[in-house]
């Protein structure tokens, strides 16, 4: 029997995934992935950009969901205020993106601080050793948190 490492190592990869509850709770289909995986994932959108088709360089449309590589996030960060119709899923930072989106965004929700992200291979995924939070851009998306109820809104 061949002994195969099937985990990936931690802070090798962007490829995180958001867990199925949050699109459940939010109750929203969207209209576009702007950071979509390249293989299917939870998020119920009717459109996706993925790495091939580099949601940077696309033009936004509609509701957007954007859960976006966590190593480079500013360029997304300012496209999606830019758009500001949808929810993000981002990380609580010290980066400048992040003082900007605290200002701008409709509503902001943490969630919960041992928040677990799915993984493309399948396995449990680990607690993540951050904060993250979704950001909210216009009503439908801040009636969305709302009604996901988990902690409080600002």
């Amino acid at each position: 029997m061949t002994n195969v490492n099937h985990t990936i190592p931690k802070g090798t990869s962007d490829e995180h995934y958001t867990p199925k509850f949050i699109f459940d709770d939010l109750g929203l289909v969207f209209d576009l992935d702007v950071a979509a995986p390249v293989q299917e994932s939870n998020v119920p959108a009717l459109h996706k950009f993925d790495i091939n088709t580099d949601g940077l360089k696309q033009e936004w449309f509609g509701n957007v969901w954007m859960n976006p590589p966590y190593s480079k996030p500013t360029l997304w960060v300012e496209k999606f205020i830019a758009h500001k119709q949808g929810i993000a899923l981002l990380p609580v930072t010290r980066g400048l993106w992040w003082d900007k989106l605290w200002q701008e965004a409709d509503a902001i929700m943490p969630l919960a601080y041992n928040a677990k992200f799915d993984r493309p291979n399948g396995l449990p995924a680990r607690s993540i050793v951050f904060r993250t939070c979704l950001y909210a851009f216009g009503e439908i998306n801040v009636k969305a948190l709302h009604r996901f109820n988990r902690a409080r809104i600002r």
